[in-house]
């Protein structure tokens, strides 16, 4: 198989990672027990700026942002190293 083979497996593999993460966080609140993983913590980590006036709002995900940037690059590493093989 060529390279294109190989990122081909890869980008289906993360698209149904994807797909699975957007079902959770879409069935969340109808699953007992799930709810509490997104809400508890996704978006209210610390670095997470909030700012709140009468007519203005801002909000920058810092925090969470380093977070789900170092999960998802060891998503891709474990994948492409599952892949390579």
């Amino acid at each position: 198989m060529g390279e294109w083979g190989a990122f081909g497996k890869l980008l289906i593999a993360a698209g149904c990672g994807l797909v699975v993460v957007g079902l959770l966080f879409v069935l969340s609140d109808r699953i007992p027990g799930v709810s509490g993983w997104f809400g508890g913590w996704l978006g209210k980590l610390p670095g997470d700026i909030s700012i709140k006036r009468e007519q203005f709002s801002f909000y920058a995900p810092l925090g969470t942002s380093l977070v789900l940037s170092i999960g998802l690059t060891l998503l891709f590493y474990l994948l492409s190293w599952l892949f390579k093989r």
